[in-house]
């Protein structure tokens, strides 16, 4: 049923390292879409605010640079940290993570005397899959902000494709999922040999790992139709954090149970077994819209620390003890995630990480 493919040649240019790597700066974008900020002032502030609470989170731990409209500017000078570097832009919607570049680091292929040298992917946007609720006339190019701004080697890719949608080991081994890069409304005519070649090219890739899908939430209406990084993420190489939903009652408790059993049989790039580590789900499985999509998973670790969500749940103890074994040496610092989520996302979706040279 499930299938992973390998592609070992010649070493790549780049290479995308692990997120657990050291951090030049951390990159987000203020929400201002008209559904990110709600209907009422109410709404709008608990969007601004929780933005705000994760930025402030991580400029205790490294830069943090901020995308804001112009319209936005005196909001965002309300709630930002004030070392919060901000770069004015227009925007469509707030998820840095899709709409910003994947960075890149040069490897022994390429150019400079051997010294290493940073470069930004910037793939093509198109609404996660044209959906008929998003725009992005601006979100389209707003990669090249922090792509200009970092003084990265300037990469462009023909495959539809956002940051959420892939994971690494920092070492050649990649997550990815086919309703994300096969999606017809993003890749219709690509096959999966063609995906790998890219994702070779640009990221470095040598052992691609194709999950099925994503979380049920995920691949309904307003998803993204099956992001990776809401269900499973490298904590160190070789090692696999995997949303587990255990309750029967929930549809992706099915889902967890397949993926698990996948990636339990997978090997990394360099052909050792993958030790898989099961971050519970939090105990609420529904909310006014239907089942939840809320999982730990999509944290963002930055330089000595992890910024994890946290939903007032009664597994979030429990969540956030599975981190910290997880990443040794870091601190587990959670931000409720709920006012993120019921946005379409977390906390991970938006942040992006510039790796230090």
């Amino acid at each position: 049923m499930f299938e992973s493919r390998s592609k070992v040649g010649q070493s790549a240019r780049w290479q995308m390292p692990a997120e657990t790597a050291p951090h030049a700066a951390a990159w987000m974008a203020w929400p201002s879409g008209s559904y990110t900020l709600g209907d009422t002032v109410e709404e709008a502030d608990e969007a601004r605010s929780t933005w705000a609470a994760v930025a402030n989170a991580i400029v205790e731990f490294e830069p943090v640079h901020m995308l804001v409209p112009a319209s936005e500017r005196e909001q965002a000078a309300r709630f930002l940290d004030p070392r919060v570097t901000v770069h004015e832009q227009p925007l469509d919607d707030a998820w840095y993570r899709d709409i910003g570049p994947t960075f890149v680091v040069g490897t022994e292929g390429g150019t400079g005397g051997g010294g290493r040298r940073l470069g930004a992917v910037n793939w093509v946007f198109n609404g996660w899959g044209q959906q008929d609720w998003a725009t992005w006339e601006y979100d389209a190019v707003a990669s090249l902000v922090a792509t200009e701004v970092s003084g990265a080697e300037r990469i462009d890719s023909s495959l539809v494709n956002e940051g959420g949608g892939i994971h690494t080991d920092g070492a050649g081994t990649f997550l990815v999922t086919e309703t994300v890069q096969l999606d017809p409304g993003r890749n219709p005519d690509w096959t999966k040999d063609e995906v790998e070649a890219e994702l070779a090219r640009t990221v470095g890739a040598r052992k691609v790992i194709w999950l099925p899908c994503g979380l049920t939430r995920d691949s309904e209406r307003f998803g993204t139709r099956g992001h990776v990084d809401i269900v499973a993420t490298f904590a160190d190489r070789g090692v696999v954090l995997v949303h587990d939903q255990r309750d029967p009652a929930h549809p992706d408790h099915e889902i967890s149970r397949e993926l698990i059993e996948l990636l339990e049989a997978e090997q990394d790039a360099d052909g050792k077994p993958l030790r898989v580590v099961r971050l519970p789900a939090p105990a609420v499985l529904q909310d006014e819209e239907g089942w939840v999509d809320y999982s730990y998973v999509n944290h963002f670790v930055c330089n000595g620390a992890v910024i994890a969500c946290s939903f007032g749940d009664p597994v979030d103890e429990e969540a956030l003890a599975v981190l910290a074994d997880a990443y040794p040496g870091r601190r587990i610092v959670p931000v409720d995630a709920r006012p993120i989520f019921a946005r379409g996302g977390g906390i991970h979706c938006i942040t992006q990480q510039q790796p230090a040279l």
